[in-house]
């Protein structure tokens, strides 16, 4: 069976979003002086369909998987490093552990597709697809049916969490190069633009990922929709992520997006059903190259820009605290009725 693409209606409420525009406009403070956390807290109001919208719950999703591309030396680093990494976030060791920790987010961690066994436990969800995704230079990363299989795993992992909130992460050696080629040929931009250092390539490094994937990009020209990019490209978290989105959507739930790599995920489930993007919040423009003309297909404004480039999450978990924020300026800040201050003349 296909994939079906959920149904994700526009938000548009001018009814909702004049009292909201109101309510942010008669608080006790200059016309606009909160600056662009009041455009957030219009949007969460929005997404919430409330006035005084409540973050409840909050999951931080991390998902996995291995690459076959990495064999061509496109990172610099092992692919151990994957199953050695979501250790680590089970462990509580990593930096998305720790900022989760800190800000009260459900940290759950997706092994979508890592070429490694783990033991069940607390925190941990098993949707492997398969060991690892193929290497695209030689043939389509994943088989139609697997990408299918990923994209129904997002939806179930979504429809399995609670809350009214997802942040959306992930982990995967050779990662970036799947974003780089689907931003390429989903976005129209030069590959050049679109291929960074990713865990830390050198100049040569760089030059090297640059030329295999323009083979990749090369081989599989005639992947030019969403679906067949993805399954050509792929991996099987972006995959993953993609269907969460979309289901995260569907169920009207605020989506912070990380960076470069989930950047990418929503770029595949917005070209499915554009109006997810109504739901989205970009937590930061990454210091992944491709990113900024990523950000730019999305029409996306992210709230951070510190530079990172770490992925896994942390962008996503750093930027929450402002979402939190933007609800209690909403909710308890007073007017200038209610607290007996004159408005401007």
């Amino acid at each position: 069976m296909s994939f079906v693409v959920p149904s994700i209606p526009d938000l548009h409420e001018p009814t909702l979003s004049a009292r909201l525009r109101h309510l942010i406009d008669h608080k006790t403070k200059p016309l606009g002086s909160l600056g662009r956390l009041e455009s957030l807290a219009l949007r969460i109001g929005a997404i919430l369909g409330s006035e005084a919208p409540r973050l409840v719950s909050p999951q931080l999703l991390v998902c996995a998987a291995d690459h076959g591309l990495a064999v061509r030396g496109v990172s610099a680093y092992p692919s151990d490093v994957t199953w050695q990494m979501v250790e680590n976030f089970l462990a509580g060791g990593a930096a998305v552990s720790v900022l989760a920790r800190q800000h009260g987010l459900a940290l759950t961690v997706a092994d979508c597709g890592v070429a490694h066994d783990f033991a069940p436990r607390p925190g941990l969800v098993d949707c492997k697809v398969a060991r690892g995704t193929a290497d695209a230079s030689t043939g389509p990363a994943m088989t139609p049916a697997q990408r299918d299989q990923a994209l129904a795993h997002g939806q179930a992992l979504v429809r399995s969490l609670p809350g009214n909130a997802l942040l959306l992460g992930e982990m995967g050696i050779g990662n970036t190069s799947s974003a780089s080629l689907l931003l390429a040929r989903l976005g129209g931009v030069p590959l050049a633009d679109c291929v960074g250092a990713g865990t830390g390539l050198d100049d040569a490094g760089i030059a090297r990922k640059l030329a295999v994937l323009g083979e990749v990009l090369a081989l599989h020209a005639d992947a030019t929709q969403s679906l067949d990019a993805l399954a050509a490209f792929g991996g099987f978290e972006i995959a993953t992520l993609a269907g969460a989105t979309l289901q995260a959507a569907a169920e009207r739930r605020v989506i912070l997006v990380d960076g470069f790599i989930t950047s990418a995920a929503v770029l595949v489930a917005a070209r499915l059903a554009p109006a997810v993007l109504q739901r989205c919040v970009f937590a930061h423009r990454s210091g992944e190259r491709g990113h900024g003309a990523l950000l730019a297909q999305l029409g996306a404004e992210p709230l951070l820009d510190m530079g990172l480039r770490l992925g896994e999450g942390s962008g996503a978990a750093l930027a929450w605290p402002m979402l939190v924020s933007a609800c209690a300026i909403l909710a308890e800040m007073a007017s200038f009725e209610s607290a007996g201050v004159a408005t401007a003349a």
